[in-house]
Formats: C-alpha cells, structure tokens, sequence
C-alpha cells in the first residue's frame, strides 16, 4: 500500500495476485494487456434464488436459456483484430474482462465492482502497483441496468460506452456525463414511423409498451406526435410485467376497434420475443379477419429472438421494423477463422466436448480436429453474423480509434520536451470520445447530424416467417436523413417475399373508408378525429384528393366537373345568332323589320288618302321609322359583344324608343286637340299644326339624348367577363357601366309611356273618324304591359337570357305599336279601299255625333 494511505490510519492490504493468464470460464472471459476493456454483456437468462432471512443467501441459479456466445466472440475477435494490426495502437495491446450480467441488476453490480478492482479480490478503491489499467467500460444491458452502471462509473470517470438502443434519458449531460452512446437513440426513428404510416395510409393504429418508465415515456412522446400528424390512436395498452416477465392484457379495447389493423410495439431487448407472444395470444382470442401488422422500435437484428420465439404467426402477418444498415460483410472476413481456437463456441457449435467424460453428457461426444468451420449450421452462422454482434465490434474498433487518438494527441506536445509517454488513464479518454469528428470519422453508419444529435440512415425491413419457420428480412424502403434536415423516405416496389394474407397490399388501417375525391370529411361526434363521415361537397366546390379536410372553390374561369372533384375550363357564352335562341329572335326581328318597312311603303305610297291624312301624316312616318330602328338596334343585342355594340345598344335603344313614344304621345295630344278646336270660339285651335307636334317629339327625344350623354360620358358601357353568375360559363356581356343611368333611361322611357297611355285612355271615346284614340290606348296597354313585366324578368336572369329578355321586350312593345295602331289602318286602305274615302269619314263622324 502507499504511504499517503497509511498516513490516514488505513489498514495495510497486501495486492492480490493479479491475472497474468488469459482465461474463459462459461460466463465470464479475462486476458491481459497494456489497457483493458472490460465489458458487461447480457448474452444468458437465469432465474435467481430471491433473498430470505432464515437462511444464508444463496448464490446458485439455474439457467433460463443457452448462452448467447455470439456476443462475446464479437468482443474478442475485434480486441484480437486490434492487437494485430500494427498501425492502429503499436506496440500496445488490449486486454479484455467480460462479464455476462444475466439481464440482472445485482448481477450488474457485482460485475463493476469485480472490475473495478485490480486483483483477484473484489476490492475497489483501492490501487496495487498501478495494475488496474481499466480504461473503458462497454456494455449492452437495458436502459436501468445502464443507468445504474453509469452512477458507479461517473465516480471513477470511466468512459462508459453503450451500444444498446438505451433510453433517451442517458443522454443528458448533467445526470451522466461520461456515457457515450454508439447507436442512433430510439426516438431517432419516430419521425421515420410516421413516414411509414402516412405512406400507407394507416390513420387508426394502437400502441403497445410494457409497463416500465421507457414504454410510459414511448407513449407520452409518440401519442402527440402522432396525433400532430392525423394518426389516432384508439388503443394505447401498456403490458403489465410479474417478475419482470409480460404477463396476459386485456383484449376488450380490441373488440371495440376492430379495425386497427397495425401496431406500434415498443421493446427492449429483454421483452421482444415474450411481449410478441402476448399479443399474438390476444389476437388469438380476438380472431380478427384481417391479419394483423406490428412495427417495432427495435432497430436491431430480431431474426434470431423471431426463429426462437415460437410464433405461429397466424394473426401477426408482418413484423415492420427500422434495420440499421452497415458494411459488416466486409469487416468479418478473418472472423470465422478466429472461432477455430474457441474451445467453448466449438463445443456448443458441434455439441461436442473435449472432456475425457463427454459420453456422459447425453447427446454429445468427443470433439474431433476435422470438425470444419464449413460445417456450421446455418443459424450458427447467422448469430456470428448478426447486427447485434457487429454493433460490439464495431464499438470496440471505435474506442481503439480514440486511445489511439489520445496516444497522438499526447505523443505531439510531449516530443517537444523528449518525455516518455506515460501510459493513458481513464479519464484522459473523454476530450476524443466526446469529439463529433470522432463519430463522424469512427463510426461505420452513424453521424451526428446538424443538431448534434447522433444519425443513421435505417432501412425499412418486413421480417418475413415461412412455413419452414425460417425467417428472411426483406427490405420494403429506406430512412435517409444524411445531409438534409428532412427524412427522406422511399419504398422499395420489388420486394418480393411477403407473409401469408399480404402478397399484394398491406392491410388498411382506417377508423372508416377514405373519402373519396369530390367529398369532405365530418367529424362523428364523441368519436376519434379519424371516425368521419364523407359529405359530397356542395354545389360550385371541389375536392381534388381523399379525405379532404374541406372543399374549395375553383379559379373564376373554371367550374367543378360533374363528379366535383377538379375543375375544368368554363364556356365562354352570349347571346349567338348560332344557337335557337338567338336564331329565333333575329329571324323575329328581320320579319318585324321587313313588315315595318312594307307597312312605310304603304303608308307613302297612299300617303294622299283621306285615312293616312288624318291621321297626321308625319308623325306616321316618324313613329315607323322609328319603329323599324328599334327592330333593326335589336341586332347590338345579338351576336359577339364588342367595344363598339356595347356602346352603341344601350343608348341607341333608350333614344329610339324615346323617339317612338314621343311620336304616340305627339299624336295623342293632337288627336284631343283637334277635337277640342271643333268648338266654336275654342282657342285651343291656333295650338293646332306641324309646330305642335314636332315640339313634343324633339323635346322628349332630347331629354333622353341628354341622360344618354351624361350616362357616356361619366361611365359608359364597356364589354365584361361574368365569371360568378353562372357555374359552367363565363358569360360574355356588356357592362352597363352606371346601372343608376341605365335605369333612369328606362325610367324615363316609362315615365313618357305613362303619360302617353293616361291621355290616350281619357281619349278613348272621342270620335273614331277623326283619330285612332282607341287603337293607341291598347298599343300603349301592350306597350306597358310588355316593359312592365320586363324589370322583374330581366333582374331574375342572368347571361345571354338577360339579353334575350330586352331583345323580346323590345320587339315585342314594338310589334305592340305597330300592329294595333298601323294594321287597322292598312287593313282599311288594301282590303276595304271604299271605307278610305272622305264621303265615309264625313258620314262616320256625323252618326258618332
């Protein structure tokens, strides 16, 4: 012992013998050498003795299951690989003390201690010549097993180095500042398992965790991500665990959703196989119609726990997990020839023992040398093989790097001085390993990314179980996140091998069917957001994708399709001379124009008998003229709007018009004055004349003029797109600009008919010889009638049945005036010519009288 120690009063303790020997017992592997690497491995399951206190504990305990030697070997082979590579530490050598810890946290402990002291004894803190040469600590355990680990190593600053999918707990700093972990933390992957959902559309799916502080924070994590993302999540079931063994859950939530069809399954290492049998059991009970598809967290190899599971996979027809790819073909190709000087892998490859007494043992014999290593069985090979065995190698190689680093970090500030390099201490180790250049550069397959957090490009793996009870993995996509901030996600379309029931699809997972393009989804109510009910979208919108939140409304020049569920060009439309609408109304309107210029015709031509005469001859040719205008300005409402019709047919329309029912009221106001000025001494007689009743046709034809210059020159009528009035057109019209002055246009055209059919009707019974005061007051009853029907009619159209309205008001209060005052007329001059004489209207007047 030192002498600082014995100043305290310490006891003297002499140094136990110290290992110079490499051994191997079934459990635990020690060799010596200039620094050790010891390791604590979770390779056997053992049921132990529980503590009483009536007797003396009891150290025995009987094996659960065979060691899993493949994890050792790993750790021994890539030690021996380090040791004979002279480029990487030379002239120093690695030593090793394993110790399988039986997933058992006292177990744990014991291990540590026995590692943590230099000798034989089992004595910590104590140092004897400078023989505890421990600079690392690797292990494999669960995340509480780590945790405690952790606690005892932070005392002695000892790198603790994992390479277990442990829990994101250990990766705080603060509470453990010496572990340093070589794999991707599981939550590394969760963005990645909603990828995978999104990408075949599972929207209803349940989690299962076994009841331990990592599945309680699995699930408190995972349920708003998902849930962020439009994934439900109906069933959320945490696996009780006696013994620390999963016991039998409840499958009733099971029965209510039947339709979850896909798992979220959180494991570690010690619940995989136990927890998948529990709930292939519940299916069992369930015996659901459709197979069942479990994604699991565990991004380790699982084909060997899934060979000796047990499984039946008779409900569970896929098994999804994220599969960490790396090169280790490549990295193994001296390892087989290192097992042939593995007495124990030999004995338990070949069931053979190099005993004298193996005939003993039942079922084995002696171990011959032509035992070959192209003999092993293939599951043999596989475990040798297995991602699980070349994660330890690879981390062992990764901690050579980082002595080696601290070797030449050292070796560069101490050549200055030409000091000896003194050998590394355990703490001296951190600064390197706690380099991100050191997992950039040291790690096969993982990095840190951009938040420092430490990466892995997984793959997407279906782990697939044939009749023969092989299992194969097969690869359905990838996870890449190197280089960019988003996952990059990608399926492989190839895969070929798929379980029983999933040759084709996978099956859906969906609380109801998707809405289908041209719907929108509503929400049940006291139902998960995912359990909706499809509604058609109403009229004018669209859905263009399944399960749309709402619809929407498409661009102004287009409308939805029949099926609502994208939009297509509207139809420019107007009022054509192409179509029967507008064919019938122009054919309508060249007869009307054709009959108005014959009854003129007449009218001249018979312009010097007595009926024309006395009936004021020029304000006959005006009112025709101006009804023939009219029926030939119908012509601006049909056809292509253009700059020049929209100008042009509103206004010509308002003036003609107002021309034609000045000329009717001209005329009626004659009529009554002629037949007042009959009375003696009346002087209403000098009123009489040509003066008269071109006044009364000027003046109101000019008040029209003057609203139509004001209406074109504040806000004239301009051509227009109405893209909102009809669903399926985009109407091509005129825009009357001011609808104030279009109004009063039409306000004033009424105003001129009212007064014009008031005096005509007080008319009415004046004599019939002498004016037509009956045949203009039912003109003007059609006149008005027409046009007062129109304002209601053409506010309830829309497009070219808008115009159509006008053009058949117009010809038809047009047709109303020429046919009830100018028929009669012409009916008497060709068909009754002896009534057009003077001796029959003197006759006619005097029987009136």
């Amino acid at each position: 012992m030192s002498q600082p120690y014995a100043d305290l009063g310490m006891v003297e303790v002499k140094c136990p013998l110290t290992l110079e020997r490499e051994w191997i017992d079934p459990f635990n592997y020690y060799k010596p050498g200039d620094h050790l690497i010891s390791a604590v491995i979770s390779a056997t399951r053992a049921l132990f003795h529980s503590y009483v206190f009536n007797k003396s504990p009891s150290t025995s305990f009987r094996l659960k299951a065979a060691t899993k030697y493949w994890k050792p070997l790993s750790l021994l082979f890539a030690i021996e690989e380090i040791n004979q590579n002279s480029r990487l530490l030379p002239n120093t050598t690695l030593g090793y003390n394993i110790h399988d810890n039986f997933f058992r946290g006292r177990v744990t402990y014991e291990a540590l201690v026995d590692q943590l002291s230099s000798g034989q004894v089992n004595v910590p803190n104590y140092n004897c010549g400078g023989q505890n040469n421990l600079v690392a600590v690797l292990e494999g355990a669960e995340s509480h097993n780590s945790i405690q680990i952790s606690r005892i190593l932070s005392i002695y600053n000892i790198p603790q180095v994992s390479y277990a999918f442990v829990s994101q707990v250990l990766s705080d700093k603060r509470q453990f500042p010496f572990f340093y972990r070589m794999v991707p933390k599981e939550e590394a992957q969760y963005s990645g398992i909603v990828k995978l959902l999104q990408h075949f559309r599972w929207t209803f799916v349940g989690l299962f965790a076994p009841d331990t502080d990592n599945g309680e924070r699995f699930l408190k994590m995972l349920l708003p991500l998902l849930t962020e993302n439009g994934i439900c999540v109906p069933i959320s079931q945490s696996i009780p665990l006696v013994d620390n063994q999963p016991v039998y859950i409840s499958f009733l939530p099971f029965q209510k959703w039947r339709q979850v069809n896909v798992f979220l399954y959180y494991v570690e290492t010690n619940y995989l196989s136990l927890g998948i049998i529990i709930i292939e059991k519940t299916f069992n009970l369930l015996k659901p119609k459709t197979g069942k598809v479990l994604i699991t967290t565990a991004m380790w190899d699982i084909s060997l726990e899934l060979n000796y599971s047990g499984l039946s996979f008779q409900h569970i027809h896929g098994i999804l997990s994220f599969f960490l790819e790396t090169n280790k073909q490549a990295k193994y190709g001296g390892f087989l020839p290192f097992l042939s000087g593995i007495k124990k892998f030999w004995e338990e490859a070949f069931n053979c023992s190099y005993s004298k007494h193996a005939f003993s043992v039942k079922g084995w014999r002696r171990c011959r040398e032509r035992e070959k290593l192209e003999m092993l069985p293939q599951d043999d090979l596989e475990r040798i093989l297995s991602l699980d065995s070349y994660r330890i190698y690879n981390t062992v190689q990764a901690v050579a790097r980082a002595i080696n680093a601290a070797y030449s970090s050292r070796s560069q500030q101490r050549a200055k001085y030409k000091l000896e390099v003194q050998r590394l201490l355990a703490w001296q180790l951190h600064p390197f390993l706690g380099n991100s250049q050191f997992y950039n550069s040291s790690m096969d397959g993982v990095y840190l990314d951009e938040n420092g957090e430490l990466a892995a490009d997984l793959d997407i793996v279906n782990w697939v179980k044939f009749p023969n009870k092989s299992i194969l993995r097969v690869k359905l996509g990838s996870i890449n996140r190197q280089g960019s901030r988003d996952l990059q996600f990608s399926t492989n379309q190839d895969a070929g091998a798929w379980p029983k029931g999933l040759k084709q699809t996978l099956p859906p997972s969906r609380c109801t069917a998707s809405c289908s393009p041209g719907s929108a989804k509503v929400v049940q109510e006291a139902k998960p957001l995912c359990c909706y009910d499809c509604l058609p979208c109403a009229e004018g919108t669209i859905s263009t994708h399944e399960d749309a939140e709402h619809c929407s409304r498409c661009a102004e020049e287009k409308h939805p399709n029949q099926d609502r569920d994208q939009c297509v060009p509207k139809i420019v439309t107007f009022l054509a001379y192409e179509e029967q609408l507008g064919t019938l109304l122009a054919s309508f309107a060249f007869f009307l124009t054709l009959t108005t210029g014959l009854v003129l015709g007449i009218f001249v031509n018979y312009k010097d008998t007595p009926i024309v005469k006395a009936n004021n001859w020029d304000l006959s040719c005006i009112l025709l003229v101006s009804l023939l205008l009219s029926f030939l300005s119908s012509f601006l409402f049909i056809g292509r709007p253009r700059k020049v019709t929209c100008l042009l047919r509103q206004t010509a329309f308002s003036i003609i018009f107002s021309v034609a029912i000045s000329s009717v009221l001209a005329k009626t106001i004659t009529v009554v004055l002629a037949f007042l000025a009959r009375k003696p001494g009346n002087r209403v007689r000098r009123w009489l004349g040509k003066c008269l009743a071109n006044t009364i046709v000027i003046f109101c034809s000019t008040l029209q003029v003057v609203i139509c210059s004001i209406w074109l020159g504040t806000s004239p009528p301009f051509q227009d797109f109405d893209t909102s009035s009809q669903v399926k057109e985009i109407i091509l019209q005129c825009n009357e600009g001011s609808v104030a002055m279009f109004y009063a246009a039409l306000s004033y055209m009424g105003f001129l008919a009212a007064i014009c059919f008031t005096v005509a009707f007080l008319a009415r019974n004046l004599p019939g010889a002498f004016n037509e005061a009956k045949l203009i007051t039912f003109s003007m009853l059609v006149f008005c009638s027409v046009w007062v029907s129109f304002v209601p009619t053409y506010l309830s159209t829309k497009g070219k049945y808008m115009v159509a309205v006008q053009v058949f008001s117009m010809l038809a209060s047009s047709a109303g005036l020429l046919g009830c005052i100018f028929m009669p007329k012409c009916y008497i001059i060709i068909l009754r010519p002896d009534l057009n004489t003077k001796a029959y209207l003197s006759t006619k007047t005097k029987l009136e009288n």
